[in-house]
């Protein structure tokens, strides 16, 4: 049964952001209770951006026990400026005392973007011990969404929405001219927990399409964790458009 979104508004971007790193340190400390290591995903933009930075600034995370992985990534080496990778690593693991070799980022610096989707794929395996049809279970997704209703590099009209097998693709996005390297939906729907994050005016048409209208057939829509929780959490100016207003 696919989980109901839980939607909590918080009153400005700063609340957000403390509650969003509120929720990662929860959740990181009962994952290292229960399994000793908290497996998460990462994404780029400027909202997790300023999450990370957040995050950085608390001695409350279990941050030698935690694995990061990233949901997607530009078809860019790792020191470009559009890199993912580089975002975190620069708000974040830079700052504080994670193992390296528990960061597991996509070499996204291959010619070619369909190598490094397939190696990024054999990582995920081999983490975690998946057999073939098996679906890794990240502890913790986080995914934002852009105006075009895409999350992670699942953008509209784009062949990655229909795969069903593959674990992370190179897909083709035409309106950038170039390769993103990303997590299929069954990835992203096999995880304990996602945790979408928006704030700010410009989110808020968006948002109600993705949350609202049931008809709108976007990606985001199409995150829909089959035995996890679904988190929405976003900002009041974010919330705007929404006729549901949940704290």
């Amino acid at each position: 049964m696919p989980a109901q979104p839980e939607i909590r508004i918080l009153k400005t971007a700063a609340e957000l952001f403390e509650a969003a790193a509120a929720e990662f340190a929860a959740q990181a400390n009962q994952a290292v209770r229960d399994n000793g290591r908290f497996a998460v995903a990462l994404s780029g933009g400027s909202t997790p951006k300023a999450l990370y930075s957040l995050l950085a600034t608390k001695s409350n995370v279990p941050w030698d026990k935690i694995c990061f992985f990233w949901g997607d990534e530009r078809h860019v080496p790792p020191d470009h400026l559009e890199s993912n990778y580089r975002m975190a690593n620069e708000a974040l693991l830079s700052k504080v005392p994670v193992r390296p070799e528990n960061v597991f980022r996509i070499h996204a610096e291959e010619k070619e973007a369909v190598a490094a989707a397939l190696q990024y794929e054999q990582a995920l395996r081999g983490f975690f011990h998946l057999s073939p049809g098996q679906f890794p279970r990240f502890d913790l997704v986080l995914l934002g969404t852009g105006p075009d209703g895409h999350t992670a590099s699942l953008f509209p009209g784009t062949a990655a929405l229909n795969e069903t097998q593959r674990l992370v693709v190179a897909n083709w996005v035409p309106k950038f001219n170039t390769h993103r390297i990303t997590f299929s939906f069954p990835v992203l729907n096999a995880a304990a927990c996602v945790m979408f994050l928006a704030s700010g005016p410009d989110k808020a048409a968006i948002l109600y399409q993705v949350l609202e209208n049931s008809a709108a057939d976007l990606p985001a829509q199409k995150v829909q964790p089959t035995d996890g929780q679904l988190i929405w959490l976003l900002d009041q100016a974010a919330a705007g458009a929404l006729s549901r207003r949940k704290g």
